[in-house]
């Protein structure tokens, strides 16, 4: 007879491992089933000459003491653990516009963050101060971002719209665009974006904002360490084919290692389309499928990943923001681009003196650029050449964001070792979004019944986490976590609040 669990969790992003931890931390005997060899979703990191690049996370935001995302993580015994490196108080991001010189600051500390934007929107103080403020009563109203249990945000919050907002407290478009030219963090690039979802997202980075030395995934290794002594069991290269539902509960889920995994809960934090093609259309309402398959993914990205001649590139501990123009901050996600116009640039710590020996560069990448080669499927644990064509594409696209690049870092020329590429298929193999979207699926301020995804499904016993149902970003699919498992074990979680 196969072994039986109280709860088994599909997928190890963060929050199926944030999951595990709870439930196991609360008494119950957890199993976690992971399709790749490396754990950790959008948290996995890969090495290219003996150089740590970083495949989501690139920096963490609310992780002072006394903060959201460190008070999560001291819960999960992890916070004192992680190496952390503190990013620039004054400018932790930079947002920069076509070829002008100014690079507009988003500083640590709403006060500071208002102080260090003024020389450049003088006449915006009292729309800089509005916005703060805002932004802390809606974090402030939202019990788990401040580490309390409580009820979240009521239909009106969730209804309320990004760029309406800006429009009602300035009517400067320029400073509406640097005030959202972070939202590569959220995926947010039209008017579409509710406010709560900018808010929640940013506000941590706002309060402070952290690089991690080691990259993304000492946060899976510290997770997993907590879990191996919690005793929860680990399954690594198993990947869910199947679900054996008995009397409309799901009894057991059969992997690809032919394992039957059986328990009295699941939480997936598998894509939720792929989820329900698993489980099959039949065990959910017409009506429940219709809605899930109508979900509009978010962006793709073409990442670009440098290898730089040693002690040439000083090394850049804030992130940069590049647009064409401030208006290309808006551009819809739905409009087919073939050509860069945005990009994100970060660096990793170097391990010593000033100098970087890194940089990835992330840009959004419409699903449709690489389509003629979905049927193709590549990762470390089942690897594949797609084809010299789609070769020949990556090359392309690397010189065309390379030469965007130059642009703002001409001394790059002649210092570059290496170059590493990953497109939407990349994201799509390892990650398991359809279309390779990097933040699951998109909300929406006027479609909010319909964007907005319950942890409790149709099937009683089966319930959903990660950023693909949730709020996106780092904080946003931990505090995930939280909903699924209290609504699993229909009562808060203790040590919280």
């Amino acid at each position: 007879m196969p072994q039986k669990y109280d709860v088994a969790i599909i997928g190890s992003g963060l929050g199926g491992l944030f999951s595990a931890l709870i439930l196991a931390k609360e008494g119950k005997k957890v199993a976690v089933i992971e399709k790749n060899s490396q754990f950790g979703g959008n948290l996995q990191t890969f090495s290219r000459n003996s150089i740590l690049f970083d495949t989501g996370v690139h920096y963490l935001g609310g992780l002072a003491k006394g903060q959201a995302l460190y008070e999560y993580f001291s819960y999960a015994g992890i916070a004192s653990r992680l190496d952390l490196e503190r990013m620039p108080i004054n400018g932790y991001d930079y947002v920069t516009f076509g070829t002008e010189p100014i690079y507009y600051p988003h500083a640590q500390g709403g006060e500071n963050f208002m102080r260090q934007l003024l020389p450049f929107f003088p006449r915006e103080e009292v729309a800089l101060s509005r916005y703060i403020t805002r932004l802390q009563e809606l974090c402030d109203s939202f019990p788990l971002y401040r580490f309390r249990n409580g009820i979240g945000y009521d239909i009106h919050t969730l209804s309320l719209n990004l760029k309406e907002y800006l429009n009602e407290i300035t009517s400067d478009t320029l400073l509406q665009s640097v005030l959202v030219g972070n939202n590569f963090l959220y995926g947010g690039a039209t008017s579409y974006t509710p406010l709560y979802l900018h808010a929640l997202s940013v506000s941590s980075y706002m309060e402070s904002a952290w690089r991690l030395k080691k990259g993304g995934s000492q946060i899976t290794h510290l997770l997993l360490e907590q879990l191996q002594a919690l005793g929860v069991t680990l399954f690594r290269e198993h990947q869910a084919l199947a679900f054996e539902i008995r009397e409309e509960h799901i009894y057991s889920v059969i992997t690809s290692q032919y394992k039957k995994i059986v328990a009295t809960d699941f939480i997936s934090d598998i894509d939720i389309k792929q989820l329900l093609q698993i489980v099959g259309k039949e065990h959910f309402k017409p009506s429940y499928y219709k809605r899930i398959e109508a979900l509009t993914p978010t962006r793709g990205v073409f990442s670009l990943h440098l290898v730089l001649k040693p002690d040439n590139i000083p090394y850049q501990p804030y992130n940069l923001y590049w647009f064409k123009s401030s208006e290309q901050v808006w551009r819809d996600a739905g409009i087919p681009e073939e050509n860069f116009t945005s990009y994100m640039l970060s660096m990793n710590p170097p391990k010593k003196g000033i100098y970087t020996d890194n940089m990835t560069i992330m840009a959004y990448m419409d699903y449709n650029q690489v389509r003629e080669w979905e049927n193709t499927f590549n990762t470390v644990g089942e690897p594949e050449e797609r084809s010299q064509d789609y070769t020949h594409f990556k090359n392309k696209k690397a010189q065309e964001l390379l030469s965007l690049l130059y642009q703002r870092y001409p001394q790059l020329k002649g210092n570059i070792l290496a170059i590493y590429t990953a497109t939407p298929l990349t994201y799509r193999d390892y990650i398991g979004n359809p279309t390779g979207a990097v933040y699951g699926y998109q909300k929406s301020s006027d479609k909010v019944a319909h964007t907005r995804i319950m942890p409790q499904t149709h099937i009683p016993n089966l319930y959903l986490t990660g950023q693909s149902v949730n709020m996106h970003g780092l904080l946003g699919v931990v505090i995930g976590a939280v909903v699924t498992c209290s609504t699993l074990l229909r009562r808060k979680i203790k040590d919280i609040g």
